[in-house]
């Protein structure tokens, strides 16, 4: 590990699906000379794509970390994935990041997944640099991604390189090298593929025009950021390369700009500029700001600044401010570290840890004081792809390392010193938007795949696990159909278990359509004993709020106290089932009357009638069957609008509104849930997969008379 912080990058590689994200990890592992040979995504050979899955379906699902150096430096690189259904690799990998190469296709732009990252990576202050990939396709547009990103990211990229040429090899002008507008050179990489040699030459005559004007309007802007060098350039000196690089360092650490690089990461063309622009521009851990958490106990208040709220056990926050603390990247500080990522192993969990602050050694103890729990540290790993590379002593500030040996820690959790408690703040990951029921094909199976989703949900934070009272069957969340997917081919494949998976049954409720009278009567011998009694109650229609059964009571006399909490106790248990066996709501149930006997009323009368009352109250006051309704967001281009709008009428959904966000169309919705198993798919199939799809539970409302006779 890097002991000079100032010679540490850690970076992460991020972008929208198919954009070229793990071919430009290959290449530059391959460039820097720690992979004697660069692997391709097709034919499953790279590095960060190690699982199976990843390898057969061609695209990154976890995300994978590997170490090189580039010159003199350092760097951890985080390859992440780019589709939505796995946003929470991202996620998790941006929070402990302190740079970031943002990958877009010259072809396809800014994408969809593309937006989403960028988000993400303003929501951590993550420092980046964009690489205009592909420029050898057909169909490549520099400056038409460069617009974009400037006017869909609300971002200010600089261009450091222009291409010499666009596209594949068969077209008039095809892409050849690039042109680097600070040094005023053109580079080639005549190997392509095969090689890591970059040819410096003089800028040919015919380009030189068109790189002077892109080299003067990367010096204005950025005079904007720097008094020598507006000086410079408006004495019209010669401005030193040297000056340039490090009036763009400090602009883009402190995220003003965000400066481009471009290039064909297949054909190994511009990923040497690409590695030194990580050198050059991103920051190293020194350059970050302290990080903040807050003393649990209270005690370590920093001047004059207070934190969040202690937390009380209920989750509701106390009235209890608790201190502010920092901790600077030194290893002198006392250690901090955040859990991000957990992958389990035979020998124990690895448990993948960012160190902001200390130094961490192995066969030691450390604090979660989240839990207020001690820990182990049994071992600590420099990772490579997802496996354990090389065991090491210790590890410092900015390191990210494995840990063996953690076995209360999730997630988001802080590790720190005992004798300096910190907690840092969590990550935040996105709802589930879809569920499906799992069950294994034998009972014997059962506990096995408990024990195994209990494995699988403490890896995969937005992943979840659970038994649903009402259907008793097993439900399984994720972000999407691709997601429960993978889920399921980790059961079969990685746990050895067969399992059947199939859309779970829609949790209805029922309401009445009428209001009614009715009188529920006991008259019964049980075991020798009679047992009289007579309540009559009203059932009707009530739209309340809350959405739930209302019990009310009219009755000021004739029942004694006793008697009048029975009944009332029994109308309230009864209530909350319907005729069809679904939880009741927005019913009001008042009871009117109620006759004593003069010898023969009892507790057990009571009841009886009262249930009985209801229970015809309910069938004479009519079903009415209530399916949830979902909330849709949907984004699309233009040119799939009809096709989605069409679907969505099939699905029995109600189209509230139509807006325009950019060149995309954002089409808000309400539609059952029962007509949306499937959609994902659908609606990736309809628009070419350039659609993404927000869904939030809206209300309950009435099902279609089919639905409710299935269950008459």
């Amino acid at each position: 590990m890097a002991n000079d912080l100032t010679k540490l990058r850690n970076i992460g590689i991020i972008a929208h699906i198919d954009a070229g994200k793990t071919t430009v990890t290959e290449r530059m592992l391959f460039v820097s000379g720690s992979k004697h040979r660069a692997g391709e995504v097709d034919r499953g050979t790279t590095t960060t794509d190690d699982d199976a899955e990843e390898a057969e379906r061609g695209i990154t699902i976890y995300s994978a970390c590997v170490a090189f150096s580039w010159k003199t430096v350092q760097i951890n690189l985080i390859d992440t994935p780019g589709h939505v259904d796995f946003t929470a690799e991202v996620e998790r990998s941006l929070r402990v990041l302190d740079g970031a190469v943002i990958v877009f296709s010259a072809r396809e732009g800014v994408e969809a997944q593309s937006e989403t990252v960028w988000r993400q990576a303003n929501k951590y202050n993550v420092a980046r640099i964009a690489f205009i990939n592909k420029l050898d396709r057909e169909g490549a547009d520099f400056e038409a991604v460069l617009n974009e990103i400037r006017e869909r990211l609300d971002a200010k990229p600089l261009a450091l390189q222009i291409p010499i040429g666009l596209g594949p090899a068969h077209v008039d002008n095809p892409f050849r090298g690039v042109i680097d507008l600070i040094e005023e050179k053109m580079l080639t990489f005549p190997e392509g593929k095969a090689g890591r040699e970059m040819v410096t030459a003089s800028i040919p005559e015919e380009l030189a025009d068109n790189a002077t004007l892109w080299r003067e309007e990367l010096i204005g802007e950025l005079s904007n950021y720097s008094d020598e060098l507006m000086e410079l350039a408006l004495a019209e000196e010669p401005i030193p390369a040297k000056l340039i690089r490090k009036v763009l360092r400090e602009a883009t650490v402190h995220q003003q700009i965000q400066p481009v690089l471009c290039g064909s990461a297949l054909h190994g063309a511009g990923v040497q500029p690409l590695l030194d622009g990580v050198v050059e521009y991103l920051p190293n851990p020194l350059e970050k700001p302290p990080v903040e958490g807050v003393d649990p106990t209270g005690k370590r208040a920093a001047k004059g600044k207070k934190g969040g709220r202690r937390q009380a056990e209920d989750g509701e926050d106390s009235a209890e401010e608790l201190p502010l603390v920092t901790r600077k990247p030194d290893p002198k500080e006392p250690f901090c570290g955040l859990v991000f990522k957990i992958l389990p192993y035979k020998t124990g969990d690895l448990s993948w840890v960012r160190v902001y602050s200390g130094t961490l050694k192995g066969n030691s103890r450390v604090l979660n004081p989240g839990k207020d729990k001690k820990e182990n540290v049994a071992q600590i790993w420099q990772i490579h792809a997802s496996k354990k590379e090389e065991q090491l002593d210790s590890a410092q500030a900015g390191d990210i390392v494995g840990i063996i040996g953690l076995r209360d820690s999730v997630t988001g959790d802080t590790l720190c010193d005992t004798r300096a408690p910190i907690v840092l703040e969590s990550i935040e990951f996105p709802e589930t938007v879809i569920t499906m029921a799992i069950e294994p094909e034998s009972t014997a199976d059962k506990k096995k795949l408990a024990d195994s989703l209990e494995m699988l949900r403490k890896q995969d934070p937005t992943f979840t696990a659970s038994e649903n009272e009402e259907t008793g069957q097993t439900l399984i969340g994720g972000m999407g159909e691709l997601h429960l997917e993978v889920i399921q081919h980790r059961l079969e494949r990685d746990f050895k278990l067969n399992v059947k998976v199939h859309n779970p049954r829609v949790s209805y409720r029922e309401t009445i359509k009428n209001a009614v009278e009715v009188e529920g009567e006991c008259n019964r011998l049980i075991n020798g004993v009679q047992h009289t009694a007579k309540v009559k109650v009203s059932v009707e229609p009530f739209d309340t709020r809350g959405g739930g059964v209302t019990i009310g009571n009219s009755l000021d006399h004739g029942l004694p106290p006793e008697m009048l909490a029975v009944v009332l106790e029994e109308l309230e248990t009864a209530g909350q089932g319907g005729v069809l066996g679904f939880p009741l709501m927005r019913v009001k149930i008042r009871l009117l009357s109620g006759e004593m006997h003069e010898t023969d009323s009892t507790e057990v009368a009571f009841r009886t009638a009262a249930f009985l009352a209801l229970d015809k109250g309910l069938r004479e006051a009519g079903t009415v069957l209530l399916e949830p309704i979902m909330q849709l967001e949907i984004s699309t281009p233009d040119a799939h609008v009809g096709d989605l709008v069409g679907d969505l009428q099939q699905r029995r959904a109600i189209i509230h509104q139509t807006q325009t966000r950019g060149k995309l169309t954002v089409l808000h919705a309400e539609a059952p849930l029962k007509e949306l198993f499937g959609y994902s798919s659908a609606m990736r199939s309809l628009s070419q997969g350039r659609a993404s799809c927000s869904m939030t539970p809206s209300k309950y409302a009435a099902a279609p008379d089919d639905d409710l006779k299935r269950f008459l």
